[in-house]
């Protein structure tokens, strides 16, 4: 298999690349702009490598209606119709250009989940680097081959998703002209426990699709994520907000700042620690090389004298011929004085 790859901004996103860290924004401005960009500017300070928005209101993801069905009944967001969750936590449109402004003035990659086509036109205005399917809309084959059309790249979550459903997805995108495409696994619980993120699909995901594979984590803290990285995730998503005692939308499922640098620096960590296989050793363990077992004749010997298990040893350092010939020295003859503490070498063995 090829090394699936993709780029977002110029930068390389694959399995040898170092994790690329998406912070996601989503209803965690708590209806502020000012907090919207506070929030931009610590996911700059952090580390991560891009900020992504969501693009909807809650005309164009539902409709306002209280029947069966459009009132959530459990999770953290009981109680509330779909139509007043949206209309709660969308990022209103007039915002989106001082948020894409300020991510590019930082440094970071900006770019958001639009939920229906008019969203992704909206969405062009702003040359986005990438598109993001949401878990919910993955289900939606018009709304990918839509966005699939712009010819950017599309990162697609795969929470709830069939085999199946995840197959029609990527045929739709790639039908469509999608040349760079990545699976995000996710579980779309909030939050998501850690039981539950079976994060063994992550290689299955990429052998099965020959694509890029990366993980939106809705678990709490950094752990999977983390982990996530050592399996070969080469994206990670997290949410992310100021302070999660301000409430909001996501707030109890989302990172704070300090700990969104915690992310970033560890699963760069984990990404440098799968290295390479290797059955040698490493540069950082040649000194210990002699620190190994060897051969050592632990009392003194006679020129003529046989090597015995009373004057032959396998000991520490690793200066004497290997262990593995001390069959073929036990018996043999001392061709010289031999004092305690000796390595032992072919030239001292008649």
């Amino acid at each position: 298999m090829t090394e699936a790859e993709l780029f977002i901004g110029g930068q390389k996103i694959s399995r040898a690349s170092k994790p690329y860290v998406v912070a996601e924004l989503s209803g965690n401005h708590n209806g502020s702009l000012e907090r919207a960009l506070e929030i931009v500017e610590a996911a700059s300070m952090a580390g991560a490598d891009a900020i992504k928005l969501q693009t909807y209101t809650g005309e164009t993801i539902t409709i306002d209606h209280n029947g069966p069905g459009f009132v959530l009944d459990t999770g953290p967001w009981a109680g509330r119709s779909l139509y007043d969750l949206y209309e709660w936590a969308h990022t209103p449109w007039e915002w989106h250009s001082a948020l894409f402004a300020k991510g590019r003035e930082l440094g970071l990659s900006v770019f958001s989940s639009p939920f229906d086509a008019t969203a992704v036109d909206f969405l062009e205005q702003f040359d986005p680097p990438a598109y993001k399917i949401a878990s919910f809309e993955l289900v939606d084959l018009p709304l990918i081959r839509y966005v699939a059309k712009k010819r950017r790249p599309v990162i697609m979550s795969t929470g709830m998703a069939t085999l199946s459903e995840i197959q029609a997805a990527v045929d739709v995108a790639r039908d469509a002209g999608s040349e760079s495409l990545c699976l995000l696994h996710c579980t779309s619980a909030y939050p998501t426990p850690v039981r539950d993120a079976n994060l063994m699909t992550i290689e299955m995901l990429e052998e099965n699709f020959d694509i890029a594979v990366g993980i939106s984590d809705h678990t709490l803290g950094i752990t999977v994520s983390v982990a996530a990285v050592a399996l070969g995730a080469c994206l990670v998503e997290k949410h992310l907000t100021l302070r999660r005692a301000d409430g909001g939308p996501d707030s109890g499922f989302s990172l704070e700042p300090m700990e969104l640098k915690e992310l970033v620096d560890n699963v760069h960590a984990a990404h440098s620690a799968r290295g390479n296989v290797r059955f040698a050793a490493s540069n950082s363990e040649l000194p210990q090389i002699q620190l190994r077992r060897s051969l050592y004749v632990v009392a003194d010997i006679c020129a003529g004298e046989l090597f015995t298990s009373q004057n032959l040893r396998s000991i520490r350092p690793g200066y004497g011929l290997p262990p593995a010939k001390y069959d073929d020295v036990i018996g043999r003859r001392a061709k010289e004085n031999v004092a305690r503490g000796t390595p032992l070498s072919w030239d001292l063995v008649a």
